[in-house]
């Protein structure tokens, strides 16, 4: 039952096969199972309530393709009564009083929630190594990472452990865990789906989307995710299209634009291979390629950590020790409450990333740091404009590599540029996707889509044209 896509297991349902208390039930059990450590907290009463509350309304006929579904929910989503934490030791005692709107449309959907999917702390991570509740392995090889920060949803669904799962993508991290555990993943254009409600690490970046086993499956929740939110300033006030209507269109014509620096030094012959390997199969469907060039690609990955930092350090200034969250023990005196609450609270990476951002933003250093990233940020959106003059969609590698062993990167540098292919689109606010492509030593390899603005229907019907032709996104873990 868990290798079943949303589009069957509703099938399913609609036809009486099983119930939603049956699916949910399955799962539950799988989850109390694996030690993948994909969840912070299961929902195991909720889940079954909200299970039987989807078999009345399909007994009723009320039921809507997502009614009695199971996910997985990142633990960076507001859940009203469940506890929030971002991964964190900071947040492990809130409770949250609302729901964020990602989660509030999903509950209208009528899905059924497992619980909440593990992540880096604050979403500050490639590897998931970061989170508080301890690293996510990758269910391909458990001595290896599912990526991050969404490695828990990435591995909850790669390892048969929930139908999909939620994920947030600042610099890659809907797209990078997807492609390291085998699974789609889609980063919608930055305020297509609200982020009111959901913990912010970099609020110019962050943007929440779908993790599922396929690509039509992405479509079918994205129609439930997206929408304009009067309660976020940053949600886009556009109509939401069927994500599903074209899904079956030809893509014979389709221009596919390869970038040249993203073929370069520093990517892994097996996985460049996977990846042109993808790209021929596209033309065997009528795409033609072109070779094109982002030239201030380059400058993605320092760009991108003065502009999140900065803004994680102010986002994460309110946790200070006073109204939410960590407190210190006994503290002297406010000063002592702040340093030690703060200091106590936060992880080593959020930490070094506060004090980055709180450098950067100081006087004397704004304008060398943060005013000059954010005009770079303008060059490199420049680009990707240039680009889709020519053609209609930019395809290449996700990750440099396969997913790596645990505990195997020791300095941050390094991590961070296992984004390299990623922090682009995020920096320009554009959509993306990472699709299943292949293999090198028995680990996935994923393709990654980047779209123009507002052109997720054509991504999906991209991708879905691809798992049409192919069986890469049918793999499962339990295949070997």
């Amino acid at each position: 039952m868990h290798t079943k896509t949303i589009a069957q297991l509703s099938q399913g349902l609609k036809d009486k096969e099983f119930s939603s208390v049956e699916i949910t039930q399955h799962y539950l059990d799988r989850i109390n199972k694996s030690d993948l450590n994909a969840f912070i907290t299961v929902t195991d009463e909720l889940a079954m309530q909200q299970a039987q509350a989807a078999d009345d309304k399909i007994a009723s006929g009320n039921g809507g393709i997502l009614t009695g579904i199971p996910y997985a929910h990142k633990d960076i989503f507001c859940t009203k009564g469940v506890k929030t934490s971002a991964g964190s030791k900071m947040l492990d005692n809130f409770i949250s009083p609302y729901d964020a709107t990602v989660s509030h449309n999903l509950n209208q959907a009528d899905l059924v929630m497992l619980g909440k999917a593990n992540m880096d702390e604050f979403a500050m991570g490639s590897s998931n190594e970061n989170s508080f509740y301890g690293e996510v392995k990758n269910p391909w090889n458990k001595n290896k990472i599912p990526g991050g920060s969404s490695g828990g949803s990435a591995a909850a669904v790669a390892g048969g452990l929930s139908c999909f799962a939620t994920g947030t993508d600042t610099g890659g991290s809907i797209r990078q865990p997807a492609s390291l555990c085998g699974i789609t993943g889609l980063k919608p254009t930055y305020g297509r789906i609200s982020r009111y409600g959901m913990i912010a690490y970099a609020s110019s970046l962050d943007q929440a989307g779908p993790m599922t086993k396929t690509a039509e499956d992405a479509a079918i929740v994205l129609n439930a995710m997206a929408g304009f939110d009067e309660k976020d300033s940053t949600s886009a006030e556009q109509d939401v299209p069927d994500y599903t209507a074209n899904l079956n269109d030809s893509i014979k014509g389709l221009t596919i634009g390869l970038p040249k620096e993203f073929f370069s030094e520093g990517l892994d012959d097996a996985v460049a291979t996977e990846v042109m390997n993808a790209v021929k199969e596209f033309e065997s469907m009528g795409a033609t390629v072109k070779e094109i060039s982002l030239p201030n690609s380059a400058y993605a990955i320092p760009t991108y950590y003065i502009v999140a930092p900065c803004e994680c350090s102010s986002n994460l200034s309110r946790l200070d020790g006073v109204r939410y969250g960590y407190r210190c023990n006994d503290p002297k005196d406010l000063e002592d409450l702040y340093l030690r609450s703060r200091s106590e609270g936060f992880g080593a990476e959020v930490k070094r990333r506060i004090m980055i951002g709180a450098y950067a933003l100081s006087a004397g250093y704004y304008d060398a740091y943060y005013l000059k990233a954010q005009k770079t940020r303008h060059l490199i959106s420049d680009d990707f404009k240039k680009a889709f003059k020519e053609v209609d969609v930019i395809m290449g590698p996700v990750s440099p590599t396969t997913a790596f062993d645990l505990g195997s990167v020791k300095d941050s540098v390094s991590m961070y540029l296992a984004d390299i292919y990623t922090l682009s689109a995020n920096l320009a606010g554009l959509p993306g996707m990472s699709i299943p492509a292949g293999f090198s030593n028995k680990l996935p390899v994923g393709l990654q889509l980047i779209g123009n603005y507002w052109s997720e229907s054509k991504l999906l019907n991209i991708a879905h044209q691809f798992q049409q032709q192919t069986d890469w996104h049918t793999k499962t873990p339990e295949e070997g």
